[in-house]
Protein backbone atom coordinates (compact mmCIF):
# COMPACT_ATOMS: atom_id res chain seq x y z
CA UNK A 1 0.00 0.00 0.00
CA UNK A 2 1.20 3.50 -0.84
CA UNK A 3 0.47 6.51 1.38
CA UNK A 4 0.74 10.05 0.02
CA UNK A 5 0.67 12.89 2.55
CA UNK A 6 0.19 16.65 2.29
CA UNK A 7 -0.30 19.38 4.90
CA UNK A 8 -2.10 22.71 4.50
CA UNK A 9 -1.81 25.67 6.86
CA UNK A 10 -4.06 28.53 7.88
CA UNK A 11 -2.49 30.82 10.44
CA UNK A 12 -1.33 28.53 13.28
CA UNK A 13 -3.60 25.64 12.28
CA UNK A 14 -2.84 22.70 10.02
CA UNK A 15 -4.77 20.02 8.21
CA UNK A 16 -2.87 16.88 7.26
CA UNK A 17 -4.34 14.47 4.74
CA UNK A 18 -3.17 11.04 3.70
CA UNK A 19 -4.51 9.12 0.75
CA UNK A 20 -4.04 5.38 0.44
CA UNK A 21 -3.70 3.58 -2.87
CA UNK A 22 -2.40 0.23 -4.08
CA UNK A 23 -0.53 0.95 -7.29
CA UNK A 24 1.28 3.79 -9.01
CA UNK A 25 -1.23 3.84 -11.86
CA UNK A 26 -4.32 4.03 -9.61
CA UNK A 27 -6.64 6.91 -10.43
CA UNK A 28 -8.54 7.02 -7.15
CA UNK A 29 -7.53 6.33 -3.56
CA UNK A 30 -9.20 3.59 -1.55
CA UNK A 31 -8.84 5.53 1.69
CA UNK A 32 -8.50 9.08 2.99
CA UNK A 33 -7.30 10.04 6.46
CA UNK A 34 -7.30 13.58 7.88
CA UNK A 35 -5.89 15.16 11.02
CA UNK A 36 -6.11 18.69 12.42
CA UNK A 37 -3.62 20.46 14.70
CA UNK A 38 -3.45 23.85 16.37
CA UNK A 39 -0.50 25.95 17.53
CA UNK A 40 1.70 25.06 14.56
CA UNK A 41 5.28 26.35 14.56
CA UNK A 42 5.99 29.22 12.14
CA UNK A 43 7.68 28.52 8.81
CA UNK A 44 11.49 28.61 8.86
CA UNK A 45 13.39 28.49 5.58
CA UNK A 46 15.53 25.36 5.37
CA UNK A 47 13.89 24.02 8.54
CA UNK A 48 10.44 23.28 7.10
CA UNK A 49 10.37 19.87 8.76
CA UNK A 50 10.08 21.52 12.19
CA UNK A 51 6.64 22.72 11.15
CA UNK A 52 5.44 19.82 9.05
CA UNK A 53 6.85 16.68 10.69
CA UNK A 54 4.72 16.89 13.87
CA UNK A 55 1.61 17.17 11.67
CA UNK A 56 2.62 14.13 9.65
CA UNK A 57 3.47 12.08 12.73
CA UNK A 58 0.06 12.88 14.22
CA UNK A 59 -1.63 11.72 11.01
CA UNK A 60 0.42 8.52 10.98
CA UNK A 61 -0.98 7.57 14.39
CA UNK A 62 -4.28 6.90 12.58
CA UNK A 63 -2.78 4.35 10.18
CA UNK A 64 -1.50 0.79 10.53
CA UNK A 65 2.02 1.48 9.28
CA UNK A 66 2.80 -2.23 9.02
CA UNK A 67 0.67 -2.22 5.86
CA UNK A 68 2.38 0.81 4.27
CA UNK A 69 5.06 -0.06 1.70
CA UNK A 70 6.07 3.49 0.79
CA UNK A 71 5.24 7.06 1.79
CA UNK A 72 5.11 9.99 -0.65
CA UNK A 73 5.54 13.49 0.77
CA UNK A 74 5.10 16.91 -0.75
CA UNK A 75 8.65 18.14 -0.41
CA UNK A 76 12.27 17.06 -0.55
CA UNK A 77 14.06 14.14 1.08
CA UNK A 78 17.42 15.86 0.58
CA UNK A 79 18.14 19.57 0.57
CA UNK A 80 21.81 19.43 -0.29
CA UNK A 81 24.90 17.31 0.22
CA UNK A 82 24.67 16.18 3.83
CA UNK A 83 21.45 17.97 4.82
CA UNK A 84 18.14 16.18 4.86
CA UNK A 85 14.73 17.68 4.23
CA UNK A 86 11.25 16.76 5.38
CA UNK A 87 11.30 13.28 3.79
CA UNK A 88 14.66 12.46 5.35
CA UNK A 89 13.49 13.53 8.79
CA UNK A 90 10.34 11.44 8.36
CA UNK A 91 12.46 8.43 7.38
CA UNK A 92 14.51 8.86 10.56
CA UNK A 93 11.40 9.36 12.72
CA UNK A 94 10.07 6.04 11.37
CA UNK A 95 13.35 4.29 12.25
CA UNK A 96 14.20 3.92 8.55
CA UNK A 97 11.44 1.33 8.25
CA UNK A 98 9.42 2.75 5.32
CA UNK A 99 10.92 4.16 2.09
CA UNK A 100 10.09 7.81 1.43
CA UNK A 101 9.68 9.57 -1.91
CA UNK A 102 9.69 13.35 -1.93
CA UNK A 103 7.92 15.09 -4.79
CA UNK A 104 8.49 18.83 -5.08
CA UNK A 105 7.26 21.37 -7.61
CA UNK A 106 10.29 23.58 -7.08
CA UNK A 107 13.98 22.69 -6.93
CA UNK A 108 16.11 23.16 -3.87
CA UNK A 109 19.06 24.99 -5.35
CA UNK A 110 21.82 22.75 -3.95
CA UNK A 111 20.47 19.20 -4.11
CA UNK A 112 21.38 18.47 -7.74
CA UNK A 113 23.23 15.27 -6.83
CA UNK A 114 20.19 13.66 -5.21
CA UNK A 115 17.32 14.88 -7.39
CA UNK A 116 15.73 13.22 -10.41
CA UNK A 117 13.69 15.44 -12.69
CA UNK A 118 10.46 13.91 -13.96
CA UNK A 119 8.64 15.50 -16.88
CA UNK A 120 4.99 14.52 -17.17
CA UNK A 121 2.39 15.35 -19.79
CA UNK A 122 3.27 18.33 -21.95
CA UNK A 123 4.74 20.31 -19.09
CA UNK A 124 8.04 22.03 -19.66
CA UNK A 125 8.56 22.07 -15.89
CA UNK A 126 9.65 18.91 -14.09
CA UNK A 127 8.71 17.49 -10.75
CA UNK A 128 11.75 17.12 -8.51
CA UNK A 129 12.02 13.64 -7.03
CA UNK A 130 14.24 12.65 -4.12
CA UNK A 131 14.07 9.41 -2.17
CA UNK A 132 15.47 7.37 0.68
CA UNK A 133 15.06 3.64 1.24
CA UNK A 134 14.25 3.19 -2.45
CA UNK A 135 16.47 3.63 -5.50
CA UNK A 136 16.15 7.17 -6.91
CA UNK A 137 15.66 5.94 -10.49
CA UNK A 138 12.89 3.58 -9.39
CA UNK A 139 11.24 6.35 -7.39
CA UNK A 140 11.32 8.64 -10.45
CA UNK A 141 9.96 5.86 -12.65
CA UNK A 142 7.10 5.26 -10.22
CA UNK A 143 6.15 8.94 -10.23
CA UNK A 144 6.40 9.06 -14.02
CA UNK A 145 3.99 6.07 -14.20
CA UNK A 146 1.32 7.67 -12.02
CA UNK A 147 -2.08 8.26 -13.63
CA UNK A 148 -2.82 11.63 -15.17
CA UNK A 149 -2.05 13.67 -18.25
CA UNK A 150 -0.55 16.67 -16.50
CA UNK A 151 2.61 17.58 -14.63
CA UNK A 152 1.00 16.70 -11.31
CA UNK A 153 -0.35 13.13 -11.12
CA UNK A 154 -4.12 12.80 -10.68
CA UNK A 155 -3.92 11.36 -7.15
CA UNK A 156 -1.58 14.09 -5.95
CA UNK A 157 -3.85 16.79 -7.37
CA UNK A 158 -6.75 15.14 -5.54
CA UNK A 159 -4.68 15.08 -2.34
CA UNK A 160 -3.89 18.77 -2.69
CA UNK A 161 -7.60 19.55 -3.11
CA UNK A 162 -8.45 17.52 0.00
CA UNK A 163 -5.98 19.40 2.18
CA UNK A 164 -7.43 22.73 1.11
CA UNK A 165 -10.95 21.71 2.16
CA UNK A 166 -10.08 23.10 5.57
CA UNK A 167 -12.44 23.13 8.51
CA UNK A 168 -11.83 23.09 12.22
CA UNK A 169 -12.76 19.94 14.05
Amino acid sequence: MILAIDVYYIDDKAKSVGILFNGWQDETPFGIIADYRDNIAPYQSGEFYLRELPCIMSLLEKIDLSKVDIIVVDGHVYLDDGKIGLGGHLYQALNQSIPIIGIAKNPFFTNNNQVKEVFRGNSKHPLYITSVGIDAELAASNVRAMAGKHRMPTLLSFLDQQTKLFKSE
